[in-house]
């Protein structure tokens, strides 16, 4: 009995030091941000001996760590290093180092010139010596892609040189004329190397044994040449020279050949004309394959300088992109004619297949337009893939087939502007001839050709179902439509068709494909899709645990079925992840790897070992890099983000589970300090979108507010925040919004320990609608934060979306908004959905944000809500950052935003003096003058 209760003493006492430790943490605050880390760029060797990543503050200089994969406490540090990857012989690593910020930002505020601001160098470390190299001034650099120890370095343009300072009447010397730098070509050992002056551009061969160049005339712009270097011998061959142009060079997969476009046409000239060049490599030999003149391309077309090149995997074709023959507008050169004399004006047609806005936003792209076309090396016979009429052939990324897919929307185009659901006839296109066969009419899906080329296949929307097309037998096949199974979205709830959950690739020889459902994965062979089998056992919906195939290695195309597969597994109830092992000939459970309340992601897998690196993390966790194996035995943290959260007061995360009014089941997401007192009484912020529980081991970085509350600093500043799951009813989106919403504040209300007469509610866009929403329906709330909020449903419907030029009408019957049908067909839905018309029953005070540039929701939809409050004279603020977009794009804005939003929630929760900029406004006249974040007193 001592016994037991010395432990019960020493556990309390235990959790008293926690606890005490936690009070004497200070909270984060808004200068913490700055120097908060992220990691990015991890790299593993093929051979898995040698592991990097960066690490980067929000503002400030960051850094690479190289380490050993067996020894990673051997970390060898490069500040400021940037762009890092290891070479092909996975024997160095290089990268660029970026000046130093502080100087950076120094020079701009001395507004020094672009030519006297620090330039990147490029470092060289060979990992088995510990050896580094340094060179200043760099722009860019290329090493090999498949195999090669060479590095090509391309330098800035060198400051003109300026004679002897006792000179008193020097001057500058003169820049030449010409857009090219110095390039050194040299193995990473330094044992051989060479330089070229005027270097345009620049790239190797993938077998790493040449390099072609551009070299630029000394002293013209309009005259240059291209070069293959053979980097053994050092010889450096002349191919072409006398052109202008020189550009989209690209070698053949085994290197032997390089094609490119050239033109001698003037650099000013606005419409020059391409020739493609073909350059054997072995030989030697050089021709010209096409040009404006060349049969078989497009009629009345042109070799467009804005298509890419690309070969055939067996070098037997090469593929280029054409362009319609420019075309000459006699009203735009008329001369007799002044600019201020010419009418500018955009005309709206009916008939119209894309409206004015979309046209204007996608007019650079359609004036750069190429359309796909490819010629036999052999035979030199051109075929045009892509016409106006089928503008898209999809190419695989290594092509190995002698046919593609293509599809056009163009039947169905003109309904796009209030139907982005329409459908795509879907086509073979041969590569020989160009010729099409029709295989689905406005199929509603986005087809892709089976690995080893027996099928073309697609989820079909409008089914629900997966289906296939036998190329060879020409015949549909039902994939799943006869299935007892679910393969579409089972949380569907808008009113658009539902998609489906996607696929994990083919086996071998297109023998079968893997189909997931919401939880498991299904063999399906298209010759016999009755027989299909779970190959997860139906282990994934009997557990509620979601598996999916993890692709290790992105160069293999399909799946061995005597080999294991690794699959990735996520809990939908508890939130776990973790992996697990199965082979595709099974259809018994898989084997659990590992399975931990944590969220893991980036598996990372070394082309030629088992040897591996892996994110995970929790709300509390920093989301660390561990090395691992493929049986995930262990995992050894090998980065180290943030150690100063240690000595912030952060918080917890936990799971909180409740009933919609309708008797539903639905989860959300608690945070509380980590210093929390359930004998205490907190203030609660509720943030919310749509679905956010399956986040509940997310980190969640500190860093200023682009739209939304930083949940680590109201947190930390202790406050609760709640974050509930929404589901939709069809129809009733600001409803269902306070059907599970209000439940849920409620049932962490009944916990005991929140403040109930200081709770805020904040949302951004989507969220920012419903947040205006629900206070015209409860005042149990008192302030909230409408972000972007739609307002007024009948104004909005007829809007334009200005960051793609799109009709909003969408949105409203197929998406988001939900409510399924016409302002004309359902105008009750749209009226009593709008917050607008019920602004007289709001008594919460509100801070609207909504930004002049806005892309996405109306600006003038933040407007409406402002001055309906105003006029009501009720408490309301509206933030409008000049120039902005839907969310804040710029640091300094988000910084503003940050300081705002807790400013406005800590007066009306937590009692604070109301800042200035809420008490006295900020008059245009004082605008960028002062901030007025100044307390009243």
């Amino acid at each position: 009995m001592l016994r037991k209760l010395g432990l019960a003493y020493f556990v309390a006492f235990a959790l008293l030091l926690t606890h005490v430790e936690a009070q004497q943490k200070r909270s984060l605050n808004h200068s913490d941000y700055d120097g908060w880390e992220s990691l990015r760029s991890e790299r593993i060797t093929k051979n898995g001996q040698w592991v990097l990543y960066q690490i980067a503050p929000q503002e400030g200089d960051g850094r690479v760590e190289i380490l050993p994969y067996d020894s990673p406490n051997n970390k060898f540090i490069v500040p400021r290093a940037s762009s890092v990857q290891f070479t092909p012989d996975d024997a160095f690593a290089v990268g660029k180092i970026l000046p130093e910020e502080d100087t950076v930002r120094m020079l701009k505020l001395k507004k020094a010139k672009k030519d006297e601001m620090p330039s990147d160098s490029l470092f060289i470390y060979e990992m088995s010596s510990g050896e580094l190299e340094k060179f200043p001034k760099v722009k860019s650099f290329d090493t090999p892609s498949e195999k090669g120890s060479w590095i090509a370095i391309h330098f800035e343009k060198e400051k003109p040189k300026k004679k002897e300072e006792a000179d008193s009447t020097a001057k500058a010397e003169k820049p030449k004329k010409t857009d090219g730098t110095k390039l050194l070509v040299r193995s990473l050992d330094g044992s051989k190397s060479y330089e070229f002056e005027r270097v345009k551009s620049f790239g190797f061969a993938p077998n790493g044994d040449f390099l072609q160049f551009v070299l630029a005339e000394e002293d013209t712009l309009d005259n240059a040449s291209i070069h293959i270097l053979d980097l053994e011998s050092g010889e450096d061959k002349l191919i072409h020279e006398g052109m202008t142009s020189y550009k989209s060079n690209r070698f053949s997969p085994q290197s032997k050949y390089l094609a490119f476009l050239t033109s001698d046409d003037s650099a000013k000239a606005e419409k020059p004309y391409y020739q493609l060049q073909l350059y054997d490599v072995q030989s030697g030999s050089l021709k010209q394959l096409a040009d404006e003149s060349t049969e078989g391309i497009l009629a009345e077309g042109r070799i467009s300088e804005n298509g890419s090149l690309k070969f055939s995997e067996n070098e037997n074709r090469l593929f280029f992109g054409t362009a319609p023959e420019y075309v000459d507008y006699p009203y735009e050169k008329d001369t007799t004619i002044l600019d201020d004399e010419r009418p500018s004006l955009d005309i709206w047609g009916w008939q119209d297949d894309d409206i004015q806005p979309m046209q204007l936003k996608q007019k650079s792209r359609e004036e750069s337009r190429s359309y796909l076309a490819t010629i036999d090396l052999a035979s030199g016979k051109v075929a045009q893939l892509e016409t106006q009429d089928l503008e898209d052939v999809r190419l695989e990324n290594k092509v190995t087939k002698e046919f593609g897919l293509g599809t056009s929307n163009a039947p169905y185009k003109r309904n796009y502007s209030w139907d982005i659901q329409i459908g795509r006839d879907i086509y073979l296109v041969d590569f020989n001839d160009g010729s099409r066969k029709l295989i689905e009419k406005e199929a509603s899906g986005y087809p892709s050709i089976s690995p080893a080329g027996k099928y073309v296949y697609w989820y079909a929307s409008r089914d629900s179902a997966w289906v296939a097309y036998d190329i060879s037998a020409e015949k549909r096949i039902e994939l799943t439509k006869d299935l007892e199974i679910d393969f579409f979205d089972e949380l569907h709830d808008s009113p658009s068709l539902p998609g489906g959950y996607g696929n994990g690739g083919w086996l071998d020889e297109d023998e079968a494909i893997l189909i997931y459902d919401r939880f498991d994965i299904w063999k399906i062979d298209p010759k016999n899709p009755s027989g299909a089998v779970s190959i997860t056992g139906g282990t994934g919906r009997s557990s509620n645990t979601v598996f999916r195939v993890e692709n290790l290695d992105r160069d293999i195309l399909s799946i061995d079925p005597d080999s294991p597969v690794i699959l990735s597994a996520f809990n939908e109830m508890n939130k776990e992840s973790g992996f697990y092992s199965t082979f595709v000939k099974s259809s018994s459970s898989p084997e659990k790897l590992i399975m931990t309340p944590n969220r893991y992601y980036s598996l990372n897998k070394a082309k030629n070992s088992d040897h591996a690196t892996i994110r995970r993390m929790t709300y509390v966790e920093n989301p660390d890099l561990y090395l691992t194996g493929l049986e995930f035995k262990s995992l050894e943290k090998v980065s180290n983000l943030n150690p100063q959260q240690s000595s912030i007061n952060w918080g917890t995360a936990e799971l909180v589970s409740y009933n919609t009014t309708d008797g539903d089941p639905l989860q959300g997401i608690l945070f509380k300090p980590e210093n929390f007192d359930p004998n205490k009484k907190y203030p609660m912020m509720v943030y919310f979108y749509e679905r956010s529980s399956d986040g509940l081991y997310s980190y969640r970085t500190p860093a200023p507010s682009a739209s939304t509350i930083n949940i680590p600093y109201f947190v930390s500043n202790e406050y609760l925040v709640f974050v509930p799951d929404i589901k939709y009813e069809l129809g009733l989106p600001g409803p269902s919004a306070f059907n599970c919403i209000i439940p849920g504040v409620q049932a962490v209300v009944s916990k005991g320990f929140v403040d109930e007469d200081n709770m805020a509610i904040q949302g951004q866009s989507w969220g920012g609608y419903q947040v205006a929403y629900l206070i015209t329906q409860t005042n149990m709330f008192k302030a909230a934060g409408a972000g972007a909020p739609v307002v007024n449903m009948t104004s909005a419907y007829g809007g334009i979306r200005w960051g793609t030029g799109m009709s909003r009408m969408f949105q409203y019957e197929q998406t988001q908004s939900r409510i399924g049908g016409t302002l004309w067909q359902k105008p009750l839905y749209y009226i009593e959905n709008s917050p607008l018309f019920f602004m007289d029953r709001v008594n919460t005070p509100v801070l609207i944000m909504h930004n002049d540039e806005d892309g996405a929701v109306p600006w003038y939809q933040g407007i409406e809500m402002f001055m309906a409050l105003k006029r009501l004279d009720k408490p309301a603020w509206l933030l409008q950052y000049n120039g902005e977009d839907h969310n804040l794009r710029q640091r300094r804005n988000r910084k503003d935003l940050s300081m705002r939003l807790s400013q406005f929630f800590d007066h009306y929760l937590k009692g604070a003096p109301a800042p200035l900029w809420m008490t006295e406004g900020l008059p245009a006249v004082e605008k960028g003058k002062t901030l007025k974040y100044e307390l009243s007193n």
